[in-house]
C-alpha cells in the first residue's frame, strides 16, 4: 500500500525532481517505509511505499522492466500474484524479487490492457512507455484504491490524494457546486467521476486511462475496461449457502498474504464479526489482534455486548473510546485527512480504530462492501418490495410484508418502497423539504442537474438496486477507509469485494438474499455453526458509528455550532438559511429531534471551506 504521483507536461517543459518530491512530501502518511522519484524531459513520476510484500530494497519503486523501457508506479495488492508469477515464468518470464508489483509491470508486457481481467486485488498503476512515449494508467474495478488528476492545457497531474494536486495547481480551490447539492440533499458524495473541487476529477472506478505525448497536442483517452452488469449476467448464481461460503473463505486466504503482521476491525456487526469467526475458527488464526470502538453502556454505537462474545477467544482484543471532545480535539485533521465533506460522523469511528490498530499491526481486515453485495441497508426492504410488486408476487409480497413487521416492528422498509415508486423529480422534492434549511436558490439552480434521485433510487429490481448501488454509493465508502487507514500507514483489505464473490453474489437470486424479512440470509446460513448465534440472527445494523446527536448537545460542541452558524463567512457561501439552522438546532437541543447528521454537514463544511478553499 502506498501512494503515487505523476506529472505528464504538454508544453514540453522539463519536469524538475523537486515538484515530484513535493507532491510526496504531503503524502507520507502513506509510505512511510521509502519514497522514490523518476523524472525524463517532461515526464515524472513519484511513489512513497509502505512495504507489505517482500520487506527488501527490491521492491523499491518508480519499477523499471529488465529492459528499460516501461517505467511504473503501483499502488495497492495483487493478492493472486504467486498464481500469476508461475503462469508468467511459463511464458518465459524471470524474476528478481518476490514483489507483486513485479509481477503486475511483467503481465502488462505479456498482456497489455488485457492483463487487468486476470488481477484480483486492489490497485492504482501506472506505466509509462519511454520508448513509445505513452502513459497507461488503471483502477481497480470497484474503486478500493483512488486515483485523482488534474488536466489542462499545459499538462495531466496525478495522484492518490487531492491535497498534493491542490500544491501544484492552487487555482483548482474551486468548489464544486453540484457535489455540494448532492452532499446536502442527499448525503451522499463520489456517485460520479466529480470530486468538492471543481477542476479535479478522479478516475471512475473500472477505467483505464491512455495518454500519447507524441501527439502535438496530447488528449486523455478515457475508457471503461470492467462492466460489473456485463459480468454479473456471465456469472454462475450461488445454488446455497455451503459454496457461498467457500468461496469467502478462498477471499480470506489470498488476503491473508503478507509479510507483516495482520489485524481485524471488528464492529461486532455481523459482517466483521464473520470474518473474526472463520479466522479463529477455519484459520487457526490463534495470534489475532482486533480493534474497536465503543462507547458507554447504552449510547448509539456501543456494540460492547457483541464484541465482548470474542473475550475467550484467543488473539487479543484493543479497544478505542471515542468521545464528543476528542471528536473536537480531532476536526482539523480528521477533516484534512478526508479533503472532501462527509456526511456523518461515522468515519471517525474508523479513524480512532486505525489509530489504535497502527500501534500493532499494518494490514487490516474489514467487512467493507458486505452490505452492498447482501443488501445489508434497512432500506433495500423497499426495493425488495418494489421488485416483488413489479413481478406481481403478491403471495411472497404479503408474507415478506409479515415476517417484516413481525421481526422488525418498523414501518421504514414500507416508507422506502412508497419513496421508491415517487418519479424521480419527487423524489428530490421530498428530499429538499425534509431538509428545510437549504438555500432556495441553491436548491433551484441544481436540483434537476443531480446524478442520484434516478440513478441510485430509481432501480425496479433488488439486484438493479445492489449494481446502482456498486456503481453510485460505494466508492464513498472505499475513499472513507482509505483515508482513515493510510492517515496511520494501515493497509486496509475487503474480502467481501473480492471480485469472485461480488459477481457470483449479484447474479443469485433475491429470495437467497432477503428471507423471511431478514437481509443477508446466504451469509447468515453460511456462518451457522461459526458466528455466535446472537451475532448471526441480530436484526439491526449499525457497523462503525457514533452518538453524535448526543455529542452535538454537549458543551464541547454548543458554542462551536453557535459561532458557525453566526459567521459571516459561513452565511455568505449561500449554501443554507443559517437562521432556519438555527431553528434545528434549537429544536435537536430541546430534544424535539436528533438533527446529528445536518448539524456535522454543517460542521464540515465550515472546516472544509476555511482549510482547503478559503
Amino acid at each position: 500500500m502506498c501512494g503515487v504521483c505523476g506529472i505528464f507536461r504538454f508544453d514540453k517543459k522539463k519536469v524538475r525532481a523537486e515538484s515530484v518530491q513535493s507532491m510526496l512530501s504531503v503524502m507520507k502518511h502513506r509510505g512511510p517505509d521509502d519514497e522514490g522519484v523518476f523524472v525524463a524531459d517532461n515526464v515524472g513520476m513519484g511513489f512513497v511505499r509502505l512495504s507489505i510484500l517482500d520487506l527488501s530494497p527490491a521492491g523499491h519503486q518508480p519499477m523499471f522492466s529488465s529492459d528499460k523501457r516501461y517505467v511504473m508506479v503501483f499502488n495497492g495488492e495483487i493478492y493472486n500474484y504467486i498464481e500469476l508469477r508461475d503462469e508468467l515464468k511459463a511464458l518465459g518470464h524471470s524474476f528478481k524479487t518476490q514483489t507483486d508489483t513485479e509481477v503486475l509491470l511483467a503481465a502488462y508486457q505479456e498482456w497489455g490492457k488485457e492483463c487487468l481481467h486476470r488481477f484480483n486485488g486492489m490497485w492504482v498503476f501506472a506505466i509509462y512507455d519511454n520508448k513509445e512515449k505513452k502513459l497507461f494508467a488503471a483502477r481497480d474495478r470497484f474503486g478500493i484504491k483512488p486515483f485523482y488528476y488534474c488536466a489542462n492545457r499545459e499538462g495531466f497531474t496525478f495522484c492518490s490524494e487531492i491535497k498534493p494536486l491542490l500544491l501544484l495547481h492552487p487555482f483548482a480551490k474551486i468548489p464544486d457546486q453540484q457535489s455540494l447539492f448532492d452532499f446536502l440533499v442527499f448525503n451522499r458524495t463520489d456517485q460520479t467521476e466529480r470530486t468538492f473541487f471543481e477542476r479535479i476529477k478522479k478516475l471512475s472506478h473500472g477505467h483505464c486511462l491512455h495518454l500519447d505525448l507524441k501527439q502535438t497536442n496530447p488528449v486523455l483517452n478515457i475508457e471503461q475496461w470492467y462492466d460489473l452488469r456485463r459480468a454479473v449476467s456471465g456469472a454462475e448464481p450461488f445454488g446455497d449457502s455451503d459454496s457461498f461460503r467457500e468461496l469467502f473463505y478462498d477471499s480470506l486466504k489470498l488476503r491473508l498474504r503478507s509479510d507483516v503482521p495482520v489485524g481485524v476491525c471488528l464492529s461486532g456487526g455481523l459482517d466483521s464479526s464473520s470474518i473474526v469467526s472463520s479466522l479463529f475458527r477455519e484459520f487457526k488464526k490463534t495470534d489475532l489482534n482486533t480493534f474497536s470502538a465503543v462507547y458507554q453502556p447504552g449510547d448509539y454505537g456501543d456494540e460492547t455486548p457483541y464484541i465482548k462474545l470474542y473475550e475467550h477467544e484467543a488473539g487479543r482484543r484493543f479497544y478505542t473510546y471515542p468521545t464528543a471532545q476528542t471528536l473536537h480535539d480531532d476536526l482539523e485533521d480528521f477533516v484534512r485527512t478526508h479533503e472532501e465533506p462527509m456526511a456523518s460522523t461515522g468515519p471517525y469511528a474508523q479513524y480512532k480504530v486505525m489509530e489504535l490498530a497502527q500501534k500493532h499491526v499494518v494490514v487490516t481486515l474489514d467487512g467493507q462492501g458486505a452490505d452492498e453485495i447482501l443488501a445489508g441497508y434497512h432500506y433495500f426492504f423497499g426495493f425488495f418490495f418494489k421488485d416483488l410488486l413489479r413481478k406481481l408476487r403478491l403471495g411472497k409480497l404479503t408474507a415478506e410484508s409479515l415476517h417484516y413487521l413481525l421481526k422488525h416492528r418498523s414501518l421504514y422498509g414500507f416508507k422506502s418502497f412508497f419513496y421508491f415508486m415517487m418519479p424521480a423529480s419527487v423524489r428530490t422534492s421530498v428530499r429538499v423539504k425534509e431538509k428545510g434549511y437549504i438555500n432556495p436558490d441553491f436548491v433551484k439552480k441544481y436540483c434537476h442537474t443531480n446524478a442520484i434521485a434516478d440513478s441510485l433510487y430509481g432501480a425496479e429490481t433488488l439486484t438493479d438496486a445492489l449494481l446502482d448501488h456498486f456503481e453510485y454509493k460505494l466508492e464513498h465508502l472505499l475513499k472513507w477507509e482509505d483515508r482513515n487507514s493510510m492517515r496511520f500507514s494501515i493497509e486496509a483489505r475487503v474480502p467481501f469485494l473480492d471480485y469472485r464473490l461480488v459477481e457470483r453474489t449479484l447474479a443469485t437470486s433475491s429470495d437467497l438474499i432477503i428471507r423471511h424479512g431478514m437481509t443477508k440470509n446466504i451469509l447468515r446460513e453460511s456462518m451457522k455453526g461459526l458466528l455466535p448465534e446472537q451475532t448471526r440472527t441480530r436484526r439491526d445494523k449499525i457497523g462503525f458509528d457514533t452518538p453524535q446527536d448526543e455529542w452535538f448537545r454537549s458543551p464541547y460542541w454548543q458554542q462551536k455550532i453557535e459561532q458557525v452558524l453566526a459567521s459571516t463567512e459561513f452565511r455568505n457561501k449561500n449554501l443554507i438559511n443559517c437562521d432556519e439552522a438555527v431553528r434545528v438546532y434549537q429544536n435537536h437541543l430541546a430534544k424535539k429531534g436528533n438533527f446529528g447528521k445536518e448539524i456535522w454537514k454543517w460542521l464540515h463544511l465550515d472546516e472544509w471551506f476555511r482549510q482547503f478553499i478559503d
